[in-house]
C-alpha cells in the first residue's frame, strides 16, 4: 500500500496563528512568512496527505507559555488534535489538569535552546504529571540526555523524545548522548519520535547520515514506542521543505508495512488517546 493511503498520525508539529493570537512581546523569535501555520491551514495539508490525527507542539517560538493558539485548534477541530503544552516549572497541578480536560497529554520541555539548567527544578513537575498519566516531552542535543538521565530515573513519567535526540552525526552511534537515549529503552516508559531528521543531518534530504541513527532507535526501542512526526510548518529552516517527501522518507525507513502502520497510527493512538 502507498503510505499515503495508510491511517497516519502526525505527532510533531505547530500552529502559528498571529493574526488571531498574537506572539507574546518577550518571545525570542516571531515566526514569519512561510513559517506561519494556522489551524486550518494544516488540516488541507493532512486531508491531502491522508494524516487522520495530529500532536500539536507548543511552539517556544512566538507564544511559549501562551497556550491558547493550540488549545483553540483543539477545541475547533474536535479529536482531530490533541497537544503538547508549554508551561513554567511552577505551574500549579490544578492549570496542568485544566489543560488535560481540553486535550492536552504532556508538557514540552526544550534544553536544546534552554539548557539542561531548564530542568533543575523539574521534579516536582515531572511526579505532578506522572500523577496525571501525561508526558514529559523533552527536546535535546548532542550529549545533554547524559545530565538528564537521573531526573528521568528519579521520577516515573513518561517521557517523549523529540527527533531522535537530536545527536552529532559526525561523533557516531557510540557518543555518550545517543548512548543514553538508547538505555532509556529498558525504563519501558519512554517512547522517541522518529522526526526532525533535517534537524541534525548534514546532508540534503533524504538525510542518508541521520537514518542511521532512526534505524538504530527503531531497532531498540521497537514499534511499539516509536511515533513519527513532520515539524511541519518548518520553523527557521534554511532550505525549503515538504510534506509530501518526509512521508515518502519514512517510507524508506520503515518498509516493512506492519511496523509502520503501528508507528504511524496503532502506537500514537494508544498513547495519546485519539479516538478514544
Amino acid at each position: 500500500m502507498n503510505i499515503f493511503d495508510e491511517e497516519k498520525i502526525d505527532c510533531h508539529n505547530h500552529i502559528f496563528d498571529p493574526a488571531r493570537f498574537p506572539y507574546r512581546a518577550d518571545t525570542a523569535y516571531r515566526p514569519s512568512m512561510q513559517e506561519i501555520g494556522t489551524a486550518a491551514q494544516f488540516v488541507h495539508v493532512m486531508d491531502a496527505c491522508g494524516v487522520r490525527h495530529a500532536l500539536l507542539v507548543g511552539p517556544t517560538s512566538g507564544y511559549r507559555t501562551d497556550n491558547r493558539c493550540m488549545l483553540d485548534a483543539i477545541a475547533c477541530y474536535g479529536d482531530r488534535f490533541k497537544g503538547i503544552a508549554v508551561v513554567d516549572n511552577g505551574v500549579s497541578r490544578e492549570a496542568l489538569l485544566e489543560m488535560k480536560r481540553a486535550g492536552v497529554v504532556g508538557v514540552a520541555f526544550n534544553p536544546a535552546m534552554e539548557g539542561v539548567e531548564a530542568l533543575s527544578d523539574a521534579d516536582a513537575l515531572f511526579n505532578t504529571l506522572a500523577d496525571l498519566d501525561m508526558f514529559a516531552q523533552i527536546q535535546v542535543t548532542g550529549d545533554q540526555l547524559v545530565a538528564l538521565e537521573p531526573l528521568i530515573g528519579r521520577t516515573a513519567t513518561r517521557v517523549l523524545i523529540d527527533h531522535c535526540g537530536r545527536p552529532d552525526v559526525a561523533a557516531g552511534l557510540n557518543q555518550p548522548g545517543f548512548q543514553a537515549l538508547l538505555r532509556l529503552a529498558d525504563t519501558a516508559r519512554t517512547v522517541v519520535k522518529l522526526s526532525g531528521l533535517q534537524k541534525f543531518s548534514q546532508l540534503e534530504y533524504p538525510y542518508e547520515d541521520a537514518q542511521i541513527f532512526a534505524r538504530q532507535i527503531l531497532r531498540t526501542f521497537g514499534p511499539d514506542r516509536c511515533v513519527w512526526g513532520s515539524d511541519w510548518p518548518f520553523l527557521r529552516s534554511p532550505v525549503r521543505m515538504d510534506y509530501a517527501p518526509l512521508l515518502t522518507l519514512v517510507q524508506r525507513l520503515i518498509p516493512d508495512p506492519d511496523a509502520r502502520r503501528r508507528v504511524l497510527w496503532t502506537t500514537p493512538r494508544n498513547l495519546f488517546g485519539f479516538d478514544a
